[in-house]
């Protein structure tokens, strides 16, 4: 009697271990059935809150800004050292920890408009692509975001960067202008592409005339995104005429929130000087880290402003970008029950 009672036992936890199974199988079944629940044949989509910890080092508590430093002129100023800089964190002074004014290797975006209004501009966007390539540090790790409204990455699949100009030159022959514009996704997929590259530096190149028609995404929530990257953002403003469509104030407000610059195009061959302007100032910036003397890790966003003063250069200003969230506090983990728990 014994062994039948304990057949009879086992044969009852079986069903209810199948029973709880299958109920787990259907709940997920329907879980991903739901908004907002993404799976894993799908692209990740970008968090749109300040879960991540801000990093550029390899310290978490760190915070590094590049910095470009330009005179009166515009001119960009090399030469300086730690002791010309001061760093303020929402107003408060900051000990610079680590400074540096070297050549480093980036990773960088070309994120370019292939809407139907880019059309008469096409080859002058492809040029200034190979123009910032062949004038970029040689082990900068490359990628294209090709757009209009459909976004699309313009290197083979498979193929996340390249340093070589030839295999880059393919992926912007890719460039088609037609259709309407969904700049706002194409940087989303353009912040989150960084994320895979192995450089201290992350930089995206928008060419693009600021319009948008298509996105599913908000300029606000690129902007928060931009923010907890640590992506310098410079935008080339090709003026289309007649285009009602046309954001110039859009792509001055993604350069000024992350340390880059915007350039208005109002001559199409002043695009390919400009883009190695740009590929002239990623290499001459200087690096400062500092660690915040405000540790609170409460998810706040934490303005940043930087200043320069060298004996002989006159004013000087100094573009870097405007802040940056800090981390987030972990919750502690809740212990959650096994099925097993429940059977008797």
């Amino acid at each position: 009697m014994a062994q039948i009672g304990e057949l009879l036992y086992k044969g009852i936890r079986t069903r209810r271990a199948r029973a709880a199974t299958s109920h787990t199988l259907v709940a997920l079944a329907f879980l991903l059935t739901l908004p907002g629940v993404v799976s894993s044949q799908q692209a990740p989509t970008p968090e749109l809150h300040p879960v991540d910890p801000y990093k550029i080092s390899v310290s978490v508590s760190s915070v590094a800004l590049h910095a470009t430093v330009t005179n009166h002129n515009g001119s960009p100023v090399s030469g300086l050292g730690k002791g010309n800089f001061l760093v303020y964190e929402d107003d408060v002074l900051q000990p610079i920890e680590y400074f540096s004014h070297d050549d480093i290797p980036v990773t960088v975006g070309l994120v370019l408009d292939n809407s139907g209004s880019m059309h008469p501009n096409r080859d002058e966007v492809i040029a200034a692509g190979m123009a910032f390539a062949r004038s970029s540090n040689p082990q900068d790790q490359m990628f294209v975001v090709n757009f209009n409204e459909y976004v699309s990455l313009g290197l083979p699949a498979g193929t996340p960067f390249t340093d070589q100009t030839a295999q880059l030159q393919v992926a912007l022959a890719r460039f088609h202008a037609n259709g309407e514009t969904a700049l706002y996704d194409a940087l989303a997929l353009a912040l989150g592409h960084l994320k895979l590259g192995n450089r201290d530096k992350k930089v995206l190149i928008v060419v693009s005339d600021g319009g948008d028609n298509a996105s599913k995404y908000k300029l606000d929530q690129i902007l928060t995104l931009a923010a907890q990257s640590d992506a310098i953002i410079y935008t080339v403003d090709i003026h289309v005429e007649d285009d009602l469509d046309r954001n110039p104030k859009a792509l001055r407000r993604l350069a000024a929130a992350t340390g880059g610059e915007d350039f208005v195009v109002e001559s199409l061959p002043e695009v390919v000087p400009i883009c190695e302007r740009i590929a002239h100032d990623i290499r001459a910036q200087y690096t400062l880290d500092y660690s915040p003397t405000n540790s609170k890790q409460d998810g706040a966003y934490r303005a940043i402003m930087v200043k320069a003063k060298a004996h002989g250069h006159g004013s000087l200003s100094v573009l870097t970008r405007a802040g940056y969230y800090a981390p987030l506090q972990p919750k502690p983990a809740v212990p959650i029950a096994g099925i097993a728990d429940n059977l008797p």
